[in-house]
This record gives structure tokens, C-alpha cells and sequence, in this order.
């Protein structure tokens, strides 16, 4: 009898471990996965914040969260099952529709740069301050439509990472990135979107040091939005490049990839110490300046008819 209790025991220990192991797994596959889908998280958190903006501070929390629960639902419900089936029997698809959502990501960074320095950009932003708001239940819809392309994104360059782990350990990281980067990139909204209410409060209702504390606070979230969304703009053109150059590689057509990775082999060599982190740079800045490229390609292609589409019925040239 207790021959058979400690085989029982050890079988029991044995399942723990092999559940613990798999834990973490999933946990490193999670992180390693995110780690790669970096810059678009920080794209998703620079976008949403603009869904908010004019809206009640009583309300914004609310669409958050409606917004949070929609991007759940795009991951789970809709990309993650249609990725996998890809992955399980047509993956070489994968790198390919890879390739197609990095070439989006280098036309909206480049789209976004354009705005931020081409010479229409004042007409823009007068257009914009003198839109009517629109009701929260199509910011929320239109939010996640955004997030839907995002996520996307940010599930099928996961999937990627993680593409030799089986069926189900795949489903598995994929279920636990989806949870973490919709936790981080919308708890992050949240925090944002309400800092300049906190600042306001602790201006308002405390004294010395602590208000200025407030007052500051208020003063720098303008900035530290204009920075979010300056780096959204860089990360989308890094990481769309990126893939684009790792894409062009894993279809065959090596050269480009090659000359990047000999020039950032001697800077890493020539460096020492720092060759490391110099050797990132300049593939990052490389990944950056063929992103710039394509997507000045694309917006070239797409903006014709995008501003055919956009003039009104009557107006003048």
C-alpha cells in the first residue's frame, strides 16, 4: 500500500514538473514573442489615446475598457483560429502575410511622417480642431477596426516566433500574449488618458510641492503624447522594414538582407564592448531607412485616390 502511495506521489511530483515546465515555456515563448511585436504595442498604445480625446472624463475609462474587450475578442475570436489553421497547413503563407502587413506598417509610419512635416499639415490640423465629435459608440467601433489591423499584426509576427512549438503550445503563448499585450497596451491607455485628470486634481486640492507636482503633470502630458506618438511613428517603420528584410530572406532574395547583416557584423566587431549595442542600431536604423522607402512608395500609390476620395461634392480645386 504505501509502495503504491509513493508511486502515486512520484507520479503526481512528475505531472507537476511537466505542468511547470510547460508553464514555462508558454511564459518564455509569451515573452520572446513579445519582445519581437514591440513596436507595433507601441503603435497600438500611441493610437488609442486619440479615440478619447474630446470626450467626458466620466466616459473615458468606460471606452477604454469597451475598447480593451473588443481588442480581446479580435485576437481570440477572430485572428488566433484563423492563424493557426494557416500555421498547421499552410504555413508557408505565413511569411508572406507577414511580409503584407509589414508593407502596411512602413505606409502608415511613412503616411504618419508626412502629415507630421509635409506642407499641408496646418490645413490638417484645422480640419481636425473643427470636426464635430463624434458619439462614443462609433469611436468605440472605429478604435476597434483599428485595433483589429494591430493585432493582427502583433499575433501573426508572435506566431512567427513561436512557429516550431506544437499546435497546442502555439495556441497556448498565443492566448497568453494576446492577455498580456492587450493588458499592457490598454492598461498603459488608461494611465495616460487619465494623468493630466490627476494632475489637475492634485493642482486643485493639495498645496505646495504636491500641486506643482500636479501642475507639471498637467504641462507634460502634451509632450509626452507628441513623444508617444513620435516613437509609434519610428517603431512602425523599424519593425515593418524589418520584417520586410527578414521576409525578403526567408523567400530567397538575400541580398539586401546580406549587405545589412555584414555592415552591422563590423560595426558590432568594430565597437568592443558597445559592438553589441551598435550593431543593433544599425540594423534598426537600416530596417528603418528601407521601411521610409516602401511605404514612400505605397503612400505615393494610395494617396492619389485617397484624396480624390476625401473631396466633397462641389468643392473647388
Amino acid at each position: 500500500m504505501s509502495a503504491g502511495l509513493a508511486a502515486l506521489l512520484d507520479d503526481v511530483a512528475a505531472l507537476a514538473r511537466a505542468a511547470a515546465a510547460s508553464v514555462d515555456d508558454v511564459a518564455a515563448g509569451a515573452g520572446r514573442a513579445s519582445v519581437k511585436a514591440a513596436g507595433v504595442i507601441v503603435d497600438d498604445a500611441a493610437v488609442t489615446p486619440r479615440y478619447v480625446q474630446g470626450i467626458a472624463a466620466a466616459r473615458e475609462l468606460p471606452m477604454i475598457r469597451r475598447i480593451a474587450i473588443g481588442s480581446i475578442r479580435n485576437k481570440l475570436l477572430i485572428i488566433l483560429p484563423v492563424i493557426l489553421l494557416l500555421s498547421e497547413f499552410v504555413d508557408w503563407l505565413l511569411t508572406p502575410i507577414l511580409m503584407i502587413g509589414g508593407a502596411y506598417l512602413c505606409f502608415e509610419g511613412a503616411e504618419k511622417l508626412w502629415e507630421a512635416v509635409g506642407p499641408h499639415r496646418h490645413h490638417q490640423k484645422a480640419a481636425v480642431a473643427s470636426e464635430a465629435p463624434a458619439d462614443e459608440d462609433s469611436l468605440v467601433s472605429g478604435a476597434i477596426r483599428t485595433d483589429l489591423i494591430l493585432s493582427a499584426e502583433i499575433m501573426v509576427i508572435s506566431l512567427n516566433e513561436v512557429a516550431d512549438q506544437p499546435l497546442l503550445g502555439r495556441a497556448a503563448i498565443l492566448i497568453a500574449v494576446a492577455l498580456l499585450i492587450t493588458g499592457i497596451v490598454y492598461g498603459s491607455v488608461a494611465l495616460i488618458v487619465k494623468m493630466d485628470d490627476v494632475g489637475l486634481r492634485l493642482a486643485q486640492t493639495r498645496d505646495g510641492a504636491i500641486a506643482s507636482f500636479g501642475r507639471g503633470l498637467v504641462r507634460a502630458m502634451p509632450i509626452v503624447m507628441s513623444v508617444l506618438s513620435t516613437v509609434g511613428i519610428a517603431a512602425m517603420l523599424w519593425v515593418g522594414g524589418h520584417i520586410l528584410l527578414v521576409g525578403l530572406d526567408d523567400l530567397g532574395a538575400s541580398w539586401l538582407y546580406d549587405q545589412v547583416h555584414h555592415v552591422e557584423v563590423d560595426v558590432r566587431d568594430g565597437l568592443g564592448a558597445v559592438g553589441g549595442v551598435g550593431g543593433w542600431l544599425t540594423n534598426t536604423v537600416a530596417s528603418a531607412m528601407l521601411g521610409v522607402v516602401v511605404g514612400a512608395i505605397i503612400v505615393a500609390i494610395v494617396h492619389p485616390f485617397h484624396r480624390h476620395d476625401e473631396v466633397p461634392a462641389g468643392t473647388s480645386h
